[in-house]
């Protein structure tokens, strides 16, 4: 006989609590518990969903030897296009079951129906709780790709979508939405804590018992982050984050969690009428393209994973006009900010306490390497002498407390992007040079230790 069980649960972070609590021990937010039946369902219930499926392990695990442990070659499946490839590593791993966020009209469903139209040789099941099937037709005639694959489902109960699983057999499943899926072994409404996690452990115990890769496209708090319970990240095996502004034309994909691949990957798309194109060369659009220099403006060599890329730093330095001096960043770290400007008025003299400065990375995107501090600081720097730096000239480097030029990573592969737009001259520390030959480059290759030395390269 089915046992029934009432429990607390917090809908802002998922803490469970035997009784109401006011305010949350977790994530200290007030008033969030809400009471939820849960319907603990039998053991033979639960194997019927994956009965029909193949490959069930329905017998309980025994310890083994971890030498013992044979390993089986599954090989990746290749995802049409770069972008999507990079990120996810290289391809899908079968039996992966991926997350999918971003906030409402970015792209998400345009990017997974992509998806499902372009694998022309795995047979898909798109399970859409939000759209109608013909909502899903008309933007597939938008995208302008045809298929004999890809099957639409318009369900939201778990149990009728694996029967319709076990009827298809799909090599990949794509859910749209976490949140708006429920399934009958739990009393409360979808979207709730319990109903978001009962269902992606569903779809986890499918994926990995019958090796079908699965995405999950989620929704996000008005904070950014996605919505549900935070166990619902440390579930799946990827997380993807699709990223941009609905103004802008640009979207970015990151990996914020990856146990296949690399979380430092991202992947540039542009949206148009016809869905998301991909951008091979990021670094045409991150650079404007200006007929006379312009001061407070310079170029910096930055990496994201594996991928070099030119960005350009904007800063304006004015005169605080209201007595208390503004400090404003746009895709930088504030703090680092704080500290580079410190750096400048402790270190080489320039008063800029009793001054407004205000930052911006152009194109919209958030940078975290420290290899963009020089190009920020001659930045400053020339937007408060009102001297424009040389459109020729790009930089690579990190500033340091003392002042001192600091070395970045991949060298390399940042001159070399240098190169290819037709930079003359870039800017790196000195102790970069220790084994790079030089006469590789047609670029010319200035090497600084100091922030003096780069001040006079550029202003003489």
């Amino acid at each position: 006989m089915s046992k029934t069980k009432t429990t607390f649960f917090c809908q802002n972070c998922g803490a469970q609590a035997a009784k109401w609590i006011g305010k949350c021990p977790s994530c200290n937010e007030w008033n969030t518990y809400v009471e939820e039946v849960l319907h603990k369902e039998s053991k033979n219930d639960r194997l019927q969903l994956f009965s029909s499926n193949k490959n069930p392990k329905n017998t309980s695990n025994k310890s083994i030897l971890l030498q013992e442990v044979g390993l089986q070659d599954f090989p990746r499946i290749a995802v049409p296009g770069k972008e999507l490839t990079r990120v996810l590593g290289g391809g899908i791993v079968p039996g992966s079951l991926v997350l999918f966020g971003g906030e409402p009209g970015i792209g998400k469903s345009t990017l997974m129906l992509q998806l499902a139209l372009r694998l022309k040789n795995l047979k898909i099941l798109y399970v859409s709780g939000e759209e109608s099937e013909q909502q899903i037709k008309m933007r597939a005639e938008r995208i302008g790709v045809t298929t004999d694959s890809c099957f639409i489902l318009q369900e939201t109960n778990t149990q009728n979508i694996f029967q319709q699983i076990s009827e298809i057999q799909p090599q990949l499943v794509i859910l749209d939405s976490i949140q708006t899926l429920h399934t009958s072994y739990v009393d409360s409404s979808p979207g709730s804590v319990s109903q978001v996690r009962e269902c992606a452990a569903e779809f986890l115990r499918f994926a990995k018992e019958t090796n079908t890769p699965v995405f999950m496209i989620g929704h996000i708090t008005k904070e950014g982050s996605l919505a549900g319970p935070k166990v619902l990240e440390h579930m799946v095996d990827t997380v993807l984050q699709f990223e941009g502004d609905r103004n802008h034309i640009y979207r970015l994909l990151r990996a914020t969690k990856n146990r296949f691949g690399n979380t430092n990957e991202m992947g540039i798309y542009e949206m148009n009428g016809d869905g998301l194109r991909e951008v091979n060369n990021p670094s045409e659009i991150l650079i404007t393209n200006r007929e006379n220099a312009t001061s407070g403006v310079a170029i910096s060599a930055t990496m994201e994973g594996n991928r070099p890329m030119l960005i350009e730093t904007q800063a304006l330095v004015s005169s605080a006009a209201y007595g208390t001096p503004q400090r404003s960043s746009t895709g930088f770290d504030l703090r680092r900010l704080s500290m580079l400007l410190a750096v400048l008025e402790k270190r080489c003299g320039f008063k800029l306490g009793i001054k407004d400065v205000f930052i911006n990375i152009a194109g919209g995107i958030r940078v975290e390497d420290p290899g963009i501090d020089l190009a920020l600081v001659c930045a400053i720097l020339s937007s408060n002498e009102d001297l424009p730096i040389p459109q020729t000239i790009c930089f690579a480097a990190e500033v340091g407390l003392t002042g001192e030029i600091r070395p970045v990573s991949r060298i390399e592969q940042r001159i070399m992007e240098a190169e290819k737009l037709g930079f003359e001259k870039i800017l790196v520390s000195s102790f970069n040079l220790k084994g790079l030959n030089t006469k590789n480059f047609k670029i010319e290759v200035i090497a600084v230790s100091k922030m003096e030395e780069a001040f006079s390269v550029l202003f003489g």
